[in-house]
């Protein structure tokens, strides 16, 4: 069997002492096809970004470059533009064919919260190896606004697979004509290409850009935020609008996306080299993202702009990222959507979860 485990399969892991944590893991963490990590009691603030290297263990990197270090027992303040590291509380023991990827869940993306996992010997973020026995480590950068964090919360997430279930695009052609990925003409290159929705059908509002000067957000506070007081509402009726350097822009994709319970896919950074942006922080789609029979009838992605050196022209239908399709090896029990109290099914252009809706 080859491809993305599935919830059940997270289960046995769990089980299996595959992974084990400080404290417990919940059902709660385990979702279709991945596993929530979670904060531990404790922060360093680093003088910079870091991976550890070969050979070399997070521990000892933290003594090259530790700044001072933060309980956060009580809750504690991440401030905008800093480095910190955090222990999670999780580990892995995996075995030598199961390898593991990690992104940022939705909400953290979207709230421009750069967070990244990092481990013993690591080379890459977010990418764990085969075979991997250690720790996992959250490296986080709040870019926008300043957050709130406790312990056990979960800003990312941990994919396990086994061997290589990536579809090529004459595959992804093929289960395009069966049950169709995207509600207009499927772009497939290295991927299912998603464009940006500049024209919506109503009105002239087409994203939101995080205002640099607000104040801090309580990450468990749920519609608790009015977004006029973090966000500046893009309009635009000529189908274009003009990123700002370092300025950072959630908008949505033209495609409604589908995801098939058998699949999962992650979205990956456009290859072309079409400019001074970079679109996505979280990156991992669900089976059943956007699947009918659990209420999606298709999802919009939303794309987490950021804007590098110079302003950059960005048109309504331009090509901005893809959506790589993996096989799981078995279908989850619980779909995206489908009892699991999901954030983002049926979305459209959608703010965190700790905004009121607008």
């Amino acid at each position: 069997m080859m491809g993305v485990l599935a919830d059940s399969a997270i289960r046995e892991m769990i089980e299996s002492k595959a992974i084990s944590a400080t404290v417990p893991v919940i059902d709660a963490q385990v979702q279709p096809a991945s596993l929530d990590l979670r904060l531990g009691t404790r922060a360093w603030r680093v003088r910079a970004s870091f991976l550890a290297g070969e050979n070399r263990t997070v521990a000892e990197r933290l003594a090259e470059f530790e700044m001072h270090q933060i309980d956060l027992t009580d809750g504690a303040v991440l401030e905008k533009g800093c480095v910190y590291v955090v222990p999670l509380m999780e580990s892995l023991a995996l075995e030598k064919d199961v390898q593991a990827v990690a992104n940022a869940k939705s909400s953290t993306g979207r709230l421009d919260l750069l967070t990244r996992t990092i481990t013993d010997g690591g080379t890459e973020f977010d990418r764990i190896p085969s075979g991997y026995t250690g720790p996992l480590f959250a490296e986080i950068c709040p870019r926008s606004f300043s957050v709130l964090v406790r312990p056990g919360m979960r800003l990312n997430q941990i994919r396990f697979r086994r061997g290589q279930a990536v579809l090529t695009d004459g595959e992804l052609n093929d289960l395009h004509s069966d049950s169709p990925l995207v509600d207009s003409p499927a772009i497939i290159d290295q991927g299912l290409g998603f464009s940006v929705d500049l024209k919506p059908v109503s009105g002239d509002l087409v994203g939101y850009r995080a205002k640099p000067h607000t104040g801090v957000i309580d990450l468990d506070r749920i519609g608790a935020y009015d977004p006029a007081e973090y966000w500046e509402p893009i309009h635009t009726r000529e189908g274009r609008i003009i990123l700002d350097p370092g300025a950072f822009y959630i908008l949505v994709s033209r495609e409604a996306v589908h995801i098939p319970p058998d699949y999962a896919a992650e979205m990956a950074p456009y290859l072309a080299m079409v400019g001074e942006f970079r679109v996505h922080y979280a990156g991992f789609f669900d089976p059943g993202f956007g699947h009918a029979n659990a209420g999606g009838e298709g999802s919009r992605g939303v794309l987490e702009v950021r804007c590098h050196e110079a302003p950059f022209v960005l048109e309504h239908g331009q090509v901005v990222g893809r959506l790589v399709y993996e096989r799981m090896e078995t279908q989850p029990d619980r779909i995206y959507g489908a009892d699991l109290k999901s954030n983002y099914q049926g979305q459209g252009l959608k703010l965190s979860k700790h905004f009121k809706a607008q």
